[in-house]
């Protein structure tokens, strides 16, 4: 049932989730720049350590357009040949989240290209969602900045949370 559930909801998840993303790429001019010379390539990120109690996450291969954008590969399986891979330790979906939502970059591995992974480096390093003023566009100052406060509020909580809850924190290799 969960990978039903899983199959139907993931489409539109991800075209949400690359709506989200070109959206931030097309504030920042100079990332559009840094992707454009990478038209047609593949970019795939994997989950490494995903619980398994958890339905899979779907198939995160994206490939960058001429514009510099990205689109999603789709759900049918991997591309012959990612151009890319980015591999994260997914092992605590919560915590990666936690800290994606506080700022901090997740430690990866790249295996791949070595320009379009020193481009994407530097999208990660250098891009940042300004959620404070797409929120206030939306709703306005008034209810902007208290929605704001208080998410940023709840991504520091759950990252406190996350780290000192016994067996969560952060892993460390044991010493040799």
């Amino acid at each position: 049932m969960l990978h039903s559930l899983n199959a139907m909801l993931a489409p539109p998840l991800m075209e949400r989730l690359v709506l989200v993303v070109n959206h931030v790429l097309s504030t920042e001019p100079a990332a559009t720049q840094h992707l454009q010379p990478h038209a047609r390539r593949v970019i795939q990120l994997q989950m490494q350590g995903w619980p398994s109690l958890l339905p899979a996450p779907p198939h995160l291969a994206f490939r960058v357009t001429p514009a510099g954008m990205l689109e999603w590969c789709g759900g049918d399986g991997a591309p012959a040949e990612a151009d890319l891979s980015v591999r994260v330790d997914a092992s605590n979906p919560l915590l990666l989240m936690a800290r994606a939502a506080s700022g901090d970059m997740p430690s990866v591995a790249i295996d791949g290209d070595a320009q379009l992974a020193a481009d994407v480096n530097w999208l990660l390093l250098n891009l940042r969602w300004d959620i404070a003023a797409d929120m206030e566009r939306m709703f306005g100052p008034a209810v902007a900045y208290p929605l704001h406060r208080l998410g940023s509020a709840l991504a520091r909580a759950l990252r406190a949370a996350l780290q000192s809850a016994p067996g969560l924190g952060p892993r460390h290799p044991p010493p040799p």
